[in-house]
């Protein structure tokens, strides 16, 4: 059972050095996950031009933030049922992927959504 005790400065640099762990764990295993991130490196700075104000930039650079983070969801998914379930496939095991999927699919609408309608405000109209 995890120590629920105090967390000082060691235990949050111990975290923080998992988290990048697995940030490199997923870029290393997922090649869907390297062209989100390419294509974040892009939109960062043409978020900074196109956004109006404060909440439009945010909405830019968090939407594609949040590809990342359901992406490297549906990859830790994907790897504990790669894990159990080998080269069998169950009915279970199939849906958790597609799932796991659709949200980074859902995900990837709101970058759409963002992009698309702040754009049309900032640049059309």
């Amino acid at each position: 059972m995890a120590d629920s005790g105090f967390r000082g400065p060691k235990q949050i640099y111990e975290a923080m050095k998992w988290s990048f762990k697995g940030l490199k764990a997923t870029y290393v295993a997922e090649a869907s996950f390297r062209m989100e991130v390419y294509l974040c490196i892009i939109l960062l700075p043409l978020s900074f031009w196109l956004a109006q104000s404060g909440i439009e930039l945010i909405l830019l650079i968090g939407s594609c933030l949040l590809v990342l983070l359901v992406e490297i969801i549906n990859s830790a998914i994907e790897a504990v049922v790669d894990l159990v379930c080998g080269d069998e496939r169950h009915e279970l095991a199939g849906r958790a992927k597609d799932m796991g999927s659709a949200a980074v699919f859902m995900a990837q609408m709101l970058v759409l959504l963002a992009w698309g309608v702040i754009s049309c405000h900032n640049l059309i109209i």
